[in-house]
This record gives structure tokens, C-alpha cells and sequence, in this order.
């Protein structure tokens, strides 16, 4: 009898062991707010954290601080349009055959692509975008349509801070109006992204802030001006009063977040769409600029942070690209990643906790009008200009691409450039490059660091 007694309490604890109480089940996955914060022709070089001296950036420098910083964060296009078709999609722009800016009337990004807004409102989230958009002007390709509740910006370029033209703010209209009076755009995003904050505060959000900040024209208001009076270049002075005016955005969004008591719950990205323009140093000791695929066209600033679950402080070398941002946010969000959405991003979470030790991306490849490249490793194979051969560069002791050592190396030439083709193969019909127009000026320049 007495065993039988022991045996049924034996197989009372073991079964409960087996079948916990709720109170005993492990916690769910943490879901997060996301907050992604989109440059505009920011350079590689151009903030305090990659060695910015002309003026400061500390509150876009707290996130590297605080986060994690990436020596080699690349776009996935060096050109507005197809960078941030590439983030908003996770898959290379390439691929559904938006390549560079050139958008007629009815086009945009491709109405079959599934936005990362999209994705996110499917897991519950409200969402945002306050900024640039430049993914489409008509009715069907506008933000409101493509996953996001609320949209206030500039549909495209918007050719002045101060009166921005293709403005809209679909809390008032669903087209575009005149920005009010005493607008700038920097400080009118700043202003609506933390009064959307604040209005979202009780439930999960994703706000996607898409600055026009640093794009051409060069303007700033007078009180960030005079924060740089001490450059004697007029027009790098007033860069660096918009790069001021940029990063005073970013902190005032930083503070509402911590008004809220909200940083330790939000996932943060701070990323360039494309390196500098030529015409100014801020890529950096990279080769090229913009719409080039030279590593200062697609190398860019490159930041993320998300307090008590990344580390803080470290420096990540290994080459990420902006199209792991929508795999990276949907895993935080507790989302899945269905492979039949075929996206080229990676989830990047286990690799900057140390979880998986390998290299995020192998391989990387880009495409645009006729310009091409491939970087497997640290070996880079890029053709940098039209109807020129291919240069081979090793990154890691060349980060300058200076050094060809096609000629040296011609069976690494030709791996690369299998691997470039198979990728090719795979993508939509490059549309018709533009006429070479690039002056021999701008050649040598791309021939040399800038």
C-alpha cells in the first residue's frame, strides 16, 4: 500500500512538471516599438561616431553609443529611389526592376512588392512615415495605401526645405498641399514624429522617418547657421548647419522616447540611402559617391540600437545591408519570415548578440544603369564606370579601392564575376543605361578618394 501511495505522488510531481502552470511557461518573445530614421545622401564620413570634426552629432552619435556601429553597412543602390525600395522591401530593388530614380507618372515601387508597413500592421502594429517617400506620386503608390496609417512629407524631392513642393499631410488631405508658413523640413519631421509618438504611446508602432537631410539644395535656418560660422566654406557651412539641424531632430525623437520611458522597448536604426554626392569630403577615405558602386556610393552610415537586448558600444565589421532591416524588424516583432516572400535581407539579431558567429552576407551584389559590382569576403569586383573593365580591390587592406589587382589576380576576377552573373541572371531587365554625360572632371574624381 505504502508504494503505491509514493508512486502516485511520484506521478503527481512528474506530471506536473511536464505541464506547467501558465505562471510557469516561459515569457513570450518581447515585442518592441521601431523607430528607423533614413538619411538623405548622407556620407560615410558625416557623423561625430565615423570621424566628423566640423561640427557635432551627438544625439545620432548616442545610438552608436548606445547600440552598435558598422563599418561596413552598405544600400543595396546607390540612388534615392531604389535605396529605399530595397529597405521598404528587404529583396534587392534590382530584382523587380527598379533600378535608378527615373519614375514616369504611374510608376513607382511595384504595387506586388509587400512593404515592411505592410508586414508590420499585419502583426498589429500602428504606422508611420514622416519624411521623403519618393516611391511613387499617384493615388495607389502613396504611403496610405502601402501599409502605413499616417503619412507627413514629400512625395519626392522636395526642391526647398522652406517650401517644399509634393508635401502632404494626410491627417488634413490625401493630396498634395503647401506646407505652412514657417516651415523647414528638418524641424517640421522632428515636430510630427514626436507628436505621432506621443499619440501612439499605448500601443505598438512603427515610424519610419525618412529625412530629405542632406540632399541638395543646401538650406538652413539662421540659428543653425550660426552654429557653424566658424567653417570658411559658405556651402560646407551650410551642409554642416543642416547635418546640426538633423541630429537636433533625431534627439528631440531620442528624448520623447525617454519622456515615455520608452528607449529599452524600441528598436532604433539610423541609415544613410547612399553615400555623398562629389563636389564634397564627406564619404570619407572611400572612393566615389553617389550613383556609383564604388565603396563611397553604397558604404554609408550604419547604426542600431536597442537598449538591454543588443550590446552597447560594439563595433560590428562584418558587411550588413540595409535589406536586413525588414528581416531584423519583423523577428523583433515576433513575426515570421515565410520563404516564400524570397527576401535577400537576413535577420541580423542572432549575429549582433553573438548567437551565430558567422558572416551575415557571404556575398554582396549591386546593379545600376550599366555600373556594377560583387563583394564576396572581403574581395570586391566592381565595374565603376560604363564600358570599362572590372577593378578587383581587397577591402580589407584597400578600403580606398586604390590598389587593382585584377591583373594580378585573374582567376579571383573571374569567380567573382560567375558569382555576378548567376546573381544577374535571376533579376529583371536592366532598363536602358542613360548616355555616359559624366565629365572628365567628375571621372578623375571618381578615380581618387573623395
Amino acid at each position: 500500500m505504502k508504494w503505491l501511495i509514493l508512486l502516485a505522488l511520484f506521478l503527481a510531481l512528474t506530471g506536473r512538471a511536464a505541464d506547467p502552470s501558465p505562471s510557469a511557461k516561459p515569457n513570450p518573445p518581447q515585442r518592441v516599438n521601431i523607430l528607423l530614421f533614413y538619411a538623405d545622401d548622407l556620407g560615410y564620413g558625416e557623423l561625430g561616431c565615423y570621424g566628423l570634426k566640423e561640427v557635432p552629432t551627438p544625439h545620432i552619435d548616442s545610438i552608436a553609443a548606445n547600440g552598435i556601429r558598422f563599418t561596413n553597412g552598405y544600400v543595396s543602390a546607390p540612388l534615392c529611389s531604389p535605396s529605399r525600395a530595397g529597405l521598404m522591401t528587404g529583396r534587392y530593388p534590382q530584382r523587380f526592376g527598379h533600378e535608378n530614380n527615373r519614375m514616369t507618372a504611374e510608376r513607382g515601387l511595384p504595387l506586388a512588392e509587400t512593404t515592411l508597413g505592410q508586414r508590420l500592421k499585419s502583426l498589429g502594429y500602428a504606422t508611420a512615415i514622416v519624411g521623403k517617400w519618393h516611391l511613387g506620386k499617384e493615388p495607389d503608390w502613396l504611403p496610405m495605401r502601402r501599409g502605413f496609417d499616417e503619412y507627413f512629407g514629400v512625395v519626392g524631392n522636395p526642391g526647398s526645405y522652406f517650401r517644399p513642393r509634393g508635401f502632404m499631410d494626410s491627417r488634413l488631405t490625401a493630396t498634395p498641399r503647401a506646407a505652412p508658413n514657417d516651415f523647414y523640413t528638418t524641424d517640421a519631421f522632428a515636430a510630427r514624429a514626436t507628436d505621432w509618438i506621443e499619440r501612439h504611446k499605448d500601443t505598438l508602432w512603427f515610424l519610419y522617418l525618412a529625412f530629405n537631410a542632406v540632399h541638395t539644395p543646401h538650406e538652413a535656418t539662421e540659428n543653425y547657421l550660426k552654429r557653424v560660422a566658424h567653417i570658411p566654406d559658405r556651402r560646407h557651412q551650410t551642409l554642416y548647419a543642416m547635418i546640426s539641424a538633423m541630429d537636433d531632430a533625431v534627439g528631440r525623437v531620442l528624448a520623447k522616447l525617454r519622456d515615455l520611458k520608452q528607449e529599452e522597448q524600441t528598436l532604433i536604426f539610423f541609415i544613410s540611402d547612399n553615400g555623398a554626392p562629389g563636389g564634397r569630403p564627406g564619404n570619407g577615405p572611400l572612393r566615389g559617391t553617389k550613383y556609383t558602386c564604388w565603396e563611397g556610393g553604397i558604404r554609408i552610415p550604419w547604426l542600431i540600437q536597442w537598449k538591454n537586448t543588443l550590446p552597447a558600444g560594439k563595433v560590428f565589421d562584418r558587411p550588413v545591408i540595409q535589406l536586413d532591416v525588414m528581416p531584423t524588424c519583423l523577428a523583433a516583432a515576433g513575426g515570421t519570415l515565410e520563404p516564400a516572400w524570397n527576401l535577400d535581407g537576413v535577420n541580423l539579431l542572432p549575429f549582433l548578440t553573438g548567437e551565430n558567429k558567422d558572416c551575415p552576407h557571404p556575398t554582396l551584389y549591386w546593379r545600376i544603369d550599366g555600373m556594377w559590382a560583387v563583394r564576396h569576403g572581403d574581395m570586391k569586383l566592381v565595374c565603376g564606370q560604363r564600358g570599362h573593365l572590372p577593378e578587383l580591390f581587397d577591402l580589407a587592406a584597400d578600403p580606398g579601392e586604390t590598389n587593382d589587382l585584377a591583373a594580378r589576380q585573374p582567376d579571383k576576377v573571374k569567380e567573382l564575376k560567375a558569382l555576378w552573373d548567376q546573381w544577374n541572371a535571376q533579376l529583371a531587365a536592366a532598363p536602358a543605361a542613360p548616355a555616359d554625360n559624366t565629365t572628365k572632371k567628375e571621372k578623375k574624381r571618381n578615380k581618387i578618394k573623395t
